[in-house]
């Protein structure tokens, strides 16, 4: 098949391409490789700052778009698939559509109906959005609220969900949102991740922790409460710890980075490992975040229990924490675990056969 994946979400479409020509298929990633992240793509569609940024990156699009026809498939990252204005990309999606065989959507990270699922259902426990019954008030919760409620967002999101011929979500919370609007052309496939070809969990005289931090979104991804526990853990057992934290490096040394710790703390208010902390597993890291019953249950996985779940404070964080500082066995079994989990569930190779199974149909 002749594949088109526009949009880039922490370097799913680029593994995911490579699953794909592995097994055969005509791959081109067209992205602007997420941001400062700088993840690999065929054509890069960055754009620079300001409105005039915004209006070369138009240009641009319009220019490239001759070349995006005629392929069987074209899966769209998000609805938000082009770093320009909705109103703009109205009309790049219906050209897509007219001169491509079929559409796919991705449920892979925020949109529309995440949003409205986690503020109308509240049926997590808690999330980016709520906890229990009351709505989070993180001036970036609100932001995102406004942005995909009642907006051309929205109504573009909607439009493409509607006339997709699949929508794709990868993590349980996607999945689960989708499933209140969309169900009959909902698919759920796990993220696809490169796993290392020589994968051993080994240990550190001192156990390394790793927290990277986006400053803009700290308070809103929960790593703020995170970070704060960790420095108390790591000021009581400072003999036996060591605390890194990163703040916003590319991809390819973000890698490096974890690949030398033995605890990765990520997203706070998830349910589930995302592509951040699946790549941490893979290397035999421990991910100390989202690892609820029901992610696992998805999974169909009725044994392996790699993650450290906490639950959404500083006083979880820190108990969870200071158990696997103070339990070395626990933690090289979970490190084995955690290379385990992610050959079984997430093999891109694997992967990307599920991906080519819903293509075909």
């Amino acid at each position: 098949m002749k594949i088109l994946l526009l949009g880039e979400y922490s370097n799913v479409h680029w593994t995911l391409a490579e699953g794909l020509r592995a097994r055969g298929h005509e791959v081109l990633v067209v992205s602007n490789g997420d941001f400062w992240k700088n993840y690999p793509r065929d054509i890069d569609v960055s754009r620079t700052p300001g409105k005039l940024g915004g209006a070369m990156l138009f240009l641009k699009i319009l220019y490239l778009l001759p070349r995006l026809r005629g392929f069987d498939i074209v899966q769209l990252i998000n609805p938000m698939f082009f770093e320009l204005n909705a109103e703009r990309l109205f009309f790049i999606y219906r050209y897509l559509k007219k001169h491509n065989r079929r559409v796919v959507l991705g449920a892979l990270g925020m949109d529309t109906f995440w949003v409205k699922a986690c503020v109308e259902k509240k049926f997590m426990e808690y999330s980016d959005f709520n906890i229990g019954s009351e709505l989070r008030q993180d001036p970036i919760a609100i932001i995102e609220r406004n942005d995909w409620i009642d907006t051309e967002k929205e109504r573009l999101n909607t439009l493409i969900a509607q006339e997709a011929d699949a929508i794709i979500a990868g993590i349980y919370e996607n999945y689960k949102a989708y499933e209140f609007y969309f169900p009959k052309r909902l698919h759920f496939v796990p993220y696809p991740i490169h796993i290392p070809e020589s994968t051993a969990a080994k240990m550190h005289r001192k156990v390394k922790v790793m927290i990277g931090i986006n400053k803009t979104r700290s308070v809103y991804k929960g790593t703020d409460i995170m970070l704060r526990a960790a420095q108390k853990v790591n000021q009581q057992y400072a003999d036996l710890m060591e605390l890194q934290v990163v703040t916003n490096v590319p991809f390819a040394q973000y890698q490096q980075m974890v690949a030398d710790c033995d605890i990765l703390l990520d997203q706070l208010y998830s349910y589930t490992p995302a592509m951040n902390a699946l790549m941490a597993m893979s290397k035999g890291v421990v991910v100390v975040g989202g690892g609820e019953e029901e992610h696992y249950a998805l999974m169909n996985e009725p044994t392996l229990r790699p993650i450290a779940n906490v639950k959404p404070t500083e006083e979880s964080v820190s108990e969870v924490l200071t158990d696997l500082i103070l339990s070395p066995a626990k933690l090289l079994k979970m490190k084995t675990e955690s290379i385990e989990y992610i050959k079984r569930h997430h093999d891109y190779l694997h992967v990307a056969a599920l991906y080519e199974q819903i293509y075909k149909e």
